[in-house]
């Protein structure tokens, strides 16, 4: 699996990290995002803690929006949170991109038979 490196900001004294990736199983582009804390400079083991958002929600709401770098920075503690949603392929029953289905929104789901 090659990465593609979307952005890199400081914050909080650590990295806020966006990859792209291409997903076989899926079959299209996923993102998802790592928050790096200080710590992680000293090269020693954190914890990591991987968040999954839900329904409407990208790698970058829980990030951005719930205060999680901060708390993570002082915590020691690296964060993944992928985008939950695969954006762009055709979702059978959603042609034209629901907000709270398909293009817009993800569920988890452990389906062994067609369409999901």
């Amino acid at each position: 699996m090659s990465l593609e490196n979307i952005s890199c900001q400081k914050s909080f004294g650590g990295w806020h990290k966006r990859y792209r990736h291409r997903s076989e199983v899926l079959g299209c582009d996923m993102v998802f995002a790592v928050y790096l804390p200080p710590q992680a400079e000293l090269g020693g083991k954190l914890p990591v803690l991987y968040w999954l958002s839900g329904l409407t929600c990208t790698d970058e709401n829980f990030m951005q929006k719930a205060g999680a770098m901060r708390m993570a920075a002082e915590l020691g503690l690296i964060i993944v949170a992928p985008d939950t949603s695969p954006r762009g392929p055709d979702v059978p029953g959603d042609p034209d991109g629901a907000w709270d289905f398909g293009l817009g929104a993800g569920f988890y789901l452990n389906a062994t038979q067609e369409p999901w």
